[in-house]
Formats: structure tokens, sequence, C-alpha cells
């Protein structure tokens, strides 16, 4: 077994914690509104002990269960999958991340329960269920969503064959870091002019120039950071724009506006801590990798969009992490040693 001595649940007690102690220690004497990380903190603490219980007692039906839970959700909510109505005609770019972000890890949890499953027909009706759910993410107009849940479900296929897993999740971090670093580049117009206005048409100039603004922001409040949930107050583009819900798009960039350089390091370990319960667990490879892959995407939605601000999706991360880290109570019979026959003389 891979798992020792439960250090990685310590990890994940000291990183969440933390996270909460930091965000209280950044508003402390200014008009900032801690109440949103301390709730982003509690949904993934929620979701991964949940998991964790659910994953030891019912490896395949609980992983199951969530993919279809998610699945209704999409399907009975005509918003989106984040459960949340928008306040106008077109859904704010957050949502849509939202949205993309639980089609992730949906249709992770779907390939994670095929991944473990035993009998083949059950494997190809659970990776079924993952194709519906990126179907379901383009009758939704989730083009980002559908996109992502047919990457999670190349990824599980390929991870199938895989045996190291410390290679994989290796690349998982790298494709995550790389996301990051790209966001941070285009705010500070660190990129050739051909890539910078590409990307920006994707991005929309919106978003860049709230980019821009929280880079300015980190640069005057460089440790302890302009305090949570303040953004949108000092952020000229946010204001000046009538449809602003005050975040900048970028989780990497609100924590380094609003919390500092601290803010950023705990967020990055955060994802850290998850990668290396990845790398311990004593599920199987292809699990591991699955939910590696699941993860990375809401990573890279983050990265970009706003979707770590929404419970559910916060709630769904921590509840797939802990699916994929999980226990069994009835472990899998070790695999047969084939002997040489010997000769008989």
């Amino acid at each position: 077994m891979r798992e020792r001595g439960g250090v990685p649940d310590a990890a994940g007690v000291m990183v969440l914690g933390a996270c909460a102690v930091w965000s209280l220690l950044s508003a402390y004497g200014r008009e900032a509104r801690p109440e949103g990380v301390l709730l982003a903190v509690l949904a993934v603490a929620a979701g991964y002990a949940c998991g964790r219980i659910c994953g030891s007692l019912l490896p395949v039906a609980a992983a199951a269960t969530v993919a279809l839970a998610a699945l209704g959700l999409a399907l009975a909510s005509p918003d989106g999958i984040h459960g949340i109505p928008a306040t106008t005609a077109a859904p704010a770019p957050g949502h849509t991340g939202a949205d993309a972000a639980l089609s992730a890890l949906a249709a992770g949890a779907a390939c994670c329960a095929a991944s473990a499953a035993g009998p083949p027909v059950l494997r190809f009706a659970l990776r079924l269920l993952a194709l519906g759910i990126a179907g379901a993410a383009a009758a939704l107009g989730s083009a980002a969503g559908c996109l992502a849940a047919l990457g999670v479900l190349l990824c599980s296929l390929a991870a199938s064959r895989m045996r190291r897993r410390l290679v994989g999740l290796a690349g998982l971090a790298l494709a995550a870091g790389l996301m990051a670093g790209l966001s941070w580049a285009v705010a500070e117009d660190a990129l050739p002019d051909g890539l910078s206005v590409s990307l920006e048409g994707h991005l929309t100039r919106n978003r860049v120039l709230l980019w821009e603004d929280a880079v300015e922001l980190a640069k005057e409040y460089p440790v302890l950071g302009a305090g949570p949930d303040r953004f949108g107050g000092l952020s000229p583009t946010a204001q000046q724009s009538p449809e602003s819900d005050g975040k900048p798009h970028s989780a990497a960039l609100q924590q380094a506006a609003e919390q500092g350089v601290v803010g950023v390091a705990l967020l990055g370990a955060a994802f850290g801590w998850v990668l290396y319960g990845l790398w311990r667990s004593p599920r199987p490879t292809p699990v591991v990798l699955t939910a590696g892959a699941a993860l990375t995407a809401l990573a890279a939605f983050a990265s970009v969009g706003n979707a770590l601000s929404f419970t559910p999706v916060t709630a769904g991360a921590g509840l797939l992490a802990g699916l994929a880290t999980a226990r069994p109570l009835r472990e899998d019979a070790p695999e047969p040693r084939l002997e040489p026959t010997r000769r008989s003389s």
C-alpha cells in the first residue's frame, strides 16, 4: 500500500487550516469579507470527508452516484449545472466556468467508477455515462464542458495502460502550473504580440483588464493582499462594468490581489496536497490518474474563470478527491503469481 500513517490527511488538515487562518489574517482591520474563502474551505473539507467514507464503503457505486447526480442536476436546471440562475440573459463567464468544471468532475467520477469496476459490461456502461455527460454539456451550450468531459474520458482510457502514477501526476501538475502562469503572463503583457491578440480574442478584453487590475493590486499589497472580497471595490474595470461580479475571473490572480503572495502559495499548496494524496492513494493507478485529470481540468478553468467561487464546484472537487483516495473496506485480491513449472524427473 502507498498510504502510510495518514500523512496525506494530516497535510490536508494543515493546508486547509492555513487557508482559513490566512483569510482571517488578511481581512483583519479592513472592510473585507473572508466568508467566501471560509465557505470554500469548508466545502472542500466536507466533500473530501464524505468521499472518503462513501469510497470506503462502496467504491464503484459511490462514484457512479456522484456522476449521475451531476448529470441529473444538469438536465433538471435550465440555468446550467451550477444550479445558480444568472441575473442576465446571457450567462456570466463565471457561470460558464462552473458549468464546465462540474462537467469535468462528473465525467471524472463516472470514469473513476469505470476504472474500479470489474465486469467489462459495467465498465462500458459507466464510460458511456461519461460520454452522456459530455453530450449533456454540449446540449446546454457549454462547449468547454463538453471538451473537458471528453478529455477526461480519453485520459481515463489512456490511464488504464499506465503503471507509474508519479509520471502522470507530475504531468498534470505541470499542466496546471502552465495555465496559471499563462494567465499571469497575459496580465503582464509578457507574451508575443500575435499570441496576446489571439488569446485576448478568446478571453475578451474586459477579462484581460480585470487581470491587469489584479496584478496592480498584488504589487501594491504584496504580502497581505488587499483583503478577501475587496477586488470589486478597488478594481477600476470592475467598477465601470455594469455586469461585473467583483471577481477577476482567475483564482491565482484573485488570491494574489486579495491575499498576497502567501495566498497564492496556499492555493498552490492545496492543489499539491490533492496530487500528493492521489500519489499515496491505495486505489488503483487508473482511478488515481482519472481523478487527477478531472481535478486538473478544474484547475485550468479556475485559472481563467470563476469556477472556485461556486460551492457545488468546490464540494465536488473535495468529493472526487476523497473517492479517489479512500481505502476500500474490501481489498481487491492480489493477482496470482505464476510460478514456473518444474519438470518431473
